[in-house]
């Protein structure tokens, strides 16, 4: 895959559709795994960009961070956390569907360079047969069960439901969105409603949850998916 694109950070999850990702490798350093990893396995996974789009089923086999993000992503919480505090501006996804799961190749570029090029996407993905081929003959395992899969079902409502008790469910759909980051006005053009209407769930949702920003907002998030 280097002779394709050339990366440093390397995550491999695999992923479902109704369950929790599973870990299957990464180079992290240690210091820092308990926010990269071990926080986005929790729950956190919920709010990627990737993982939003592979739910969606509208993925392609490999897509940088461009192709995904929502409109104020680079000013979200999920983005200062896990791309920002990395020094990291950009990233890779390449996908690869097997049996019972998909694995998730998360890749971000090497020190020299800032950002993936169109070039590397256009590499990557008429490698893809190959790399698809390599991962099923290495990877593959018996599907997991149905009732398993059902046992873990999970889902980034459910987790806003529980964490921001008491909220109607538009504004459930609104807090939804924050947290993916998105801005007021693409969140009207999601729901259908004007800017003016997303504004006031916001300050109808601050208000019933006792705070006053979308970074708090975030910190709720994050300490309910930590406990």
């Amino acid at each position: 895959m280097r002779t394709a694109a050339r990366f440093n950070g390397a995550f491999v999850s695999r992923l479902y559709v109704n369950r929790a990702p599973d870990h299957i490798y990464d180079n992290v350093r240690q210091e820092r795994r308990a926010v990269v990893i071990d926080r986005w396995l929790d729950r956190a996974w919920l709010l990627d960009p990737f993982v939003v789009r592979f739910i969606g089923e509208s993925h392609k086999p490999v897509m940088d961070l461009t192709e995904v993000a929502p409109d104020r992503f680079s000013s979200s919480d999920y983005f200062d956390i896990y791309y920002k505090s990395l020094s990291l501006r950009d990233e890779l996804a390449v996908f690869v569907t097997l049996p019972g799961g998909t694995l998730f190749f998360s890749l971000g570029p090497a020190r020299d360079r800032k950002r993936f090029t169109r070039r590397d996407v256009r590499q990557l993905t008429e490698l893809h047969p190959i790399i698809a081929a390599l991962c099923e003959q290495h990877f593959h395992r018996s599907p997991r069960t149905e009732q398993s899969i059902i046992e873990g079902q999970i889902d980034l409502k459910a987790v806003i439901e529980k964490v921001c008790d008491g909220l109607t469910k538009r504004e459930v759909e609104v807090v939804q969105n924050l947290l993916r980051g998105h801005s007021s006005q693409s969140i009207a053009l999601l729901l259908d409603v004007s800017p003016s209407t997303v504004k006031a769930h916001r300050k109808n949702i601050y208000r019933k949850l006792g705070i006053s920003s979308q970074s708090a907002l975030f910190s709720m998030f994050l300490q309910f998916v930590s406990e």
